[in-house]
């Protein structure tokens, strides 16, 4: 006899289109305030026409069909589609250059692209092979292609169960390339639905298991982490209720309007949240107010309401190291900020902080089913029920990061607690030294100039110089400030009595000869951070490489770029 189909994501969604078939699956804002909301029925409706449209259309069995899209109902109806006409995704960052997509279309071999809601399409068209099809999704600009409700209105909805094969590729993420070329991952239908199988339970223990999730979807679906976090996770669940955000400007709206119970985001955006606050009420007044007994309560619960997360039971942070005193901050304010530890490679399916089980600065314990263990140089290897198939097209770089016994190398150096939680110490690529000769990591350095009020970002460098230096962007609200030279003059007090404050904790050999103020904020835009909001450091250090040698001569600690 054969052996039994295990319940793979797509088994779980054809439940949840009859049991939830009138249930508000997700909520899409349209512009102007006003919003459509997607019913399971209607969501599996319009992704099952999709579906046969695809079938039509004589793809190879896996063929890969490309999403070029901000995150937004009609996503998850694409990635249905594609699924059920037995094809295999290909998200792209929507903030890429046409290069970049250029370069994954041709790479996966892409057969169709959908595009969808974006800001840049003016300077992206031109990446799109000619003859390529293309479907244009609503909320896309205005284009060429035949639009996706024209397809969805002609072509009646693909009827049955579409089913897939455990080692089917679901999948091909490519990374956001903060390193050089972007690679493609490729994840099947058991390691995606393993994964998040794990992640669900996980929420579930943390906020109870009758608790349905509400969450706002606006990290990029095509990164690994809101794509198992949010999206597969709720196509296993079937209950939760998904938002999308309008845009920037209306991000604050789009919060209140979901008052989500389960949150995630990244460093950055936790530390701009954070800022946002000290632009309304500066930190020590805050400060103060909190540590008063009954009125700091007050106090709390105001700052969590004004940012939308006064509803969240379980806050998680991912993607990059944050500074403890961040995670602290939010606790003080009645926020459970968590720490998670993933990567594209297994689909984000590590380490979690658990109630009872989190300290700042650390990411937890191993999910259910992860393996972990140290190498001698402390690089993380990691063994997980999500672990990729391997790389697309590159199979060379498959030997070169899985051990003789299967388990991944991170790339992440580490330390464990004495209470067995992981502490993430640096990644060992970032690994630089000095004229001294000694390793220095920047991860640690980066995170205690992170914590300070005055800085959004930062980035410790000095290869082959004759100690380190740091380059710090400036918060938000501060940077158009330091025209005025009272400010400006503020700005080099506290940041040079920051860096005795920093060198102070720091061995002999790492610590920092300077600080460089970078003249504009590093943004996706110019090319600074990669689309995950990780800082490209070869762009950076380049920029500043021609005025080096003068900081260096100088007896100032402070310089402005």
């Amino acid at each position: 006899m054969p052996v039994p189909q295990e319940k793979l994501i797509l088994d779980y969604v054809y439940a949840h289109e009859k049991q939830y078939a009138d249930r508000v699956f997700m909520t899409q804002p349209v512009g102007a305030g006003r919003v459509v909301d997607y019913t399971w029925a209607q969501t599996m409706d319009q992704a099952r026409r999709m579906a046969n449209h695809l079938k039509s259309q004589g793809f190879e069995p896996g063929a890969r069909v490309a999403i070029l899209s901000k995150n937004c109902a009609h996503f998850f109806m694409a990635e249905l589609a594609i699924w059920m006409a037995g094809c295999t995704t290909v998200a792209i960052f929507p903030t890429e250059t046409a290069e970049t997509i250029r370069f994954v279309l041709e790479h996966s071999g892409a057969s169709l692209l959908f595009v969808g809601k974006l800001d840049l399409w003016e300077h992206q068209a031109v990446a799109v092979p000619a003859g390529m099809p293309c479907v244009a999704m609503p909320l896309a600009p205005k284009t060429t292609f035949e639009g996706w409700e024209a397809i969805t209105r002609r072509t009646p909805p693909f009827t049955g169960k579409a089913m897939r094969a455990a080692t089917d590729i679901a999948i091909l993420v490519y990374t956001s390339g903060s390193t050089g070329q972007p690679k493609g991952v490729m994840h099947s239908f058991q390691g995606a639905t393993a994964a998040c199988l794990g992640m669900q339970q996980y929420i579930q223990q943390q906020i109870g298991a009758d608790v349905v999730m509400r969450v706002l979807s606006y990290l990029p679906l095509a990164h690994i982490y809101e794509r198992a976090c949010i999206e597969c996770i709720a196509l296993i669940d079937g209950r939760t209720h998904i938002y999308f955000a309008d845009s920037l400007d209306t991000f604050l709206q789009d919060l209140n309007r979901a008052r989500p119970n389960v949150f995630q985001s990244v460093p950055r955006l936790w530390l701009k949240f954070q800022q946002g606050v000290f632009q309304k009420m500066p930190a020590k007044k805050l400060d103060r107010l909190l540590g008063i007994p009954i009125l700091g309560r007050i106090v709390a619960r105001k700052v969590l309401k004004g940012l939308g997360l006064d509803q969240v039971l379980l806050a998680t942070s991912g993607s990059a190291p944050i500074p403890p005193e961040l995670i602290s901050w939010y606790r003080r304010v009645g926020l459970n900020l968590m720490e998670a530890y993933g990567m594209t490679e297994d689909f984000a399916y590590s380490h979690a902080s658990r109630m009872g089980q989190a300290a700042p600065g650390c990411v937890g314990t191993p999910m259910p089913g992860v393996e972990v263990r140290l190498s001698d140089e402390h690089e993380i290897l990691i063994k997980s029920p999500g672990r990729m198939v391997g790389y697309y097209k590159r199979p060379d770089l498959d030997a070169e990061v899985f051990t003789e016994d299967g388990f991944f190398r991170t790339g992440d150096q580490g330390e464990r607690t004495a209470d067995g939680l992981l502490r993430l110490t640096g990644r060992v690529k970032e690994l630089f030294k000095t004229s001294k000769g000694k390793y220095i990591a920047p991860a640690p350095i980066e995170n205690m100039l992170n914590a300070h009020g005055m800085i959004e970002l930062s980035m410790v460098s000095g290869v082959g110089q004759p100690s380190a230096y740091a380059m710090v962007v400036l918060a938000e609200g501060l940077r158009p400030r330091v025209r005025a030279p009272e400010v400006k003059a503020e700005v080099d007090r506290e940041l040079s009595r920051l860096l005795k404050e920093v060198n102070q904790q720091l061995a002999d050999y790492a610590q920092l000869r300077m600080l460089v103020i970078a003249p504009e904020p590093w943004s996706i835009e110019n090319g600074y951070l990669t689309p995950t909001m990780k800082i490209r450091r070869n762009r950076i250090e380049a920029a500043v490489e021609e005025n080096m040698d003068k900081w260096y001569a100088s007896q100032g600690s402070v310089h402005w770029a």
